[in-house]
């Protein structure tokens, strides 16, 4: 299992970006796919998931501003990101979970005030 991240950039404060997660030996139909982030000195956490039935979770600090959404043909979960503030700023990591953990190399968002 291989997770590709891409889409990370500078935005400003009430910006929007879309992260990809592009996944290659994995199969969505099955699999949890998830997007964590990291700031600086801060511990990882759960943004969004997409599990394999296409449901969905946010935590309480992205609900209603992120979108998580995923592309079966193509293989690709993605990370809408809407209403951007400065404390969105983090290294953004997709994530998932089959006989291990397996982790995407991370896309960094930054969001100037």
């Amino acid at each position: 299992v291989q997770l590709q991240a891409s889409g990370g950039g500078l935005v400003q404060t009430g910006g929007s970006l879309r992260l990809s997660c592009k996944a290659s030996g994995l199969n969505p139909k099955i699999s949890t796919v998830a997007w964590y982030r990291q700031a600086p000195g801060k511990e990882r956490e759960l943004g969004a998931s997409i599990s394999g039935d296409g449901s969905t979770f946010y935590a309480d600090f992205v609900k209603g501003r992120f979108t998580i959404s995923r592309d079966i043909a193509r293989n690709t979960v993605y990370l809408e990101m809407n209403r951007l503030k400065p404390e969105d700023t983090a290294v953004y990591f997709c994530y998932t979970s089959t006989w291990r953990e397996f982790w995407g190399q991370g896309t960094l968002v930054t969001v100037s005030s």
